[in-house]
């Protein structure tokens, strides 16, 4: 008698080289977006001269720019991650993750990057008294009332954004036995190789290690830390049918990730000079 191969319904688990892959290009996305067209588009609207762009720095010549200028061209960063987060959610909120799973998981973590990684920047530059909001603030008041209220203003905002985030998660993890499952395959290793990748590009700057810890790890690690616990949240959340969307292997995303990292570590980790 032959054997019968039972085939189970519904989507599989996420495959994990596509999910690695699209973290990759979400993570250096969102770093290009923070860096060059934050940091280097306020430098060039706001009078400055662009010297060096870098996957852990940008820098602007300041000669000829005013004290405002320099805290605008500190705090842009910030307000494009927000920006480009706000724009990738819309465009989220209107795909169907069960006819392009790839292309909304993307758009989901890219998406969540960028808001958390706004709102980390707050609450890195309070807790720690450097970063870029830290500059933002230096002498308009006194560091007893700004770095506490930023804290506190970052890690509340920190938190909400993630809980948010773990709502969306939800129309590509679904409702079933294996959502919890899913949820920590979309989420852990993407923190992992994100986390790696501004690390490994950082280790290639002239600047030397110390802008590697403050700047590599805490962007990374730090500030996409909630991925780590963002889908505890799911626990708690609506229990409605919900079908996760299927994230097979796709080598379209593979190849599209190896080409990213290699041009992130290898051109914008040694920096590139104007």
């Amino acid at each position: 008698m032959g054997q019968v191969t039972v085939k189970q319904s519904g989507p599989s688990l996420p495959d994990l080289p596509t999910v690695t892959a699209i973290a990759l290009v979400a993570y250096a996305a969102t770093n290009v977006l923070h860096e060059a067209v934050g940091h280097g588009g306020a430098c060039l609207a706001l009078g400055g001269k662009p010297l060096v762009l870098s996957s852990v720095h940008f820098e602007c010549g300041e000669q000829a720019m005013s004290a405002l200028a320099l805290r605008g061209v500190a705090a842009a960063g910030t307000i494009v991650n927000f920006i480009a987060g706000a724009l990738a959610l819309v465009v989220f909120k209107t795909a169907n993750p069960l006819h392009k799973p790839h292309a909304a998981y993307f758009l989901w973590l890219f998406t969540t990057l960028n808001l958390l990684s706004g709102a980390g920047y707050f609450l890195f530059s309070g807790a720690g008294g450097i970063g870029d909001w830290a500059d933002v603030a230096r002498g308009t008041m006194p560091p007893l009332v700004w770095r506490p209220a930023m804290s506190v203003f970052g890690g509340a905002l920190y938190f909400l954004l993630a809980r948010q985030s773990a709502q969306w998660l939800r129309s590509l993890t679904g409702s079933g036995e294996l959502s919890m499952r899913r949820s920590k395959l979309l989420t852990v290793p993407a923190y992992i190789s994100g986390g790696l990748l501004y690390c490994l590009s950082g280790l290639f700057n002239p600047v030397g290690p110390v802008l590697i810890a403050i700047s590599a790890a805490a962007a990374s690690f730090g500030g996409s830390s909630g991925l780590l616990w963002l889908s505890k949240f799911l626990r708690s959340g609506e229990h409605s049918a919900v079908t996760a969307a299927g994230l097979d292997r796709s080598y379209v995303w593979i190849v599209a990730g190896c080409a990213v990292s290699l041009i992130f570590v290898a051109i914008l980790g040694p920096g590139i000079h104007f």
